[in-house]
């Protein structure tokens, strides 16, 4: 069965086509309109192995903020589509990623029940165009729509641009924890026999 979906989202804000395959390679054809955005979108969909193709058209003339909290939004309904009904999945994944002087750590529940904590500092507001503050709402969107636990945590680090990158690196391997297939489970993998 595939694993696939697209979406595409419409508002006065933004306008989004995206489509997804949970089993590709991390191949990826990524145009939001933010430089800094493109790079972790293109390295979110490397690290996950989800093949992603992402086209944004958003009212970046005010800012950036409308595309990358509306993309997390399309990403995270996009994921609940490919899902199904989750069976068989792992469900549960976490990372712990460095990057140069940063250390950033990811834990995802695909529960179905949404939640984000977000903890540790960003030096620098601005990396380049990208208000650093953005990556904290991708991820809230990200983690309401896609109907996820998901707890992220910069640990340390003095640059913002390597603290970010390492969330996105973390959260993307965590994320292709939580998707895989295990052979071993039967079924949906909860109790209550529903996520």
């Amino acid at each position: 069965m595939s694993r696939s979906s697209s979406i595409e989202r419409n508002t006065f804000e933004t306008k989004i086509r995206l489509s997804i395959n949970l089993d590709g390679s991390g191949n990826n054809k990524i145009r939001t309109g933010v430089g800094f955005f493109d790079h972790m979108m293109t390295l979110f969909a490397k690290h996950s192995l989800i093949d992603l193709e992402l086209e944004v058209d958003g009212d970046i003339h005010i800012d950036a903020h409308h595309t990358v909290e509306d993309t997390g939004i399309a990403l995270g309904k996009a994921l609940v589509q490919a899902l199904g009904d989750k069976a068989g999945i792992r469900r549960y994944g976490h990372a712990v990623v460095p990057m140069d002087e940063s250390l950033a750590t990811a834990a995802i529940d695909l529960s179905g029940r949404p939640f984000l904590v977000f903890r540790g500092q960003l030096p620098q507001v601005m990396i380049g165009q990208f208000p650093a503050e953005l990556a904290e709402e991708f991820f809230r969107g990200f983690s309401s729509a896609g109907l996820l636990n998901l707890h992220l945590d910069a640990v340390y680090g003095t640059n913002s641009h390597h603290l970010v990158e390492a969330l996105f690196k973390a959260c993307a391997r965590a994320l292709r924890q939580a998707i895989e297939n295990d052979p071993r489970v039967k079924g949906i993998p909860s109790t209550k026999g529903v996520l």
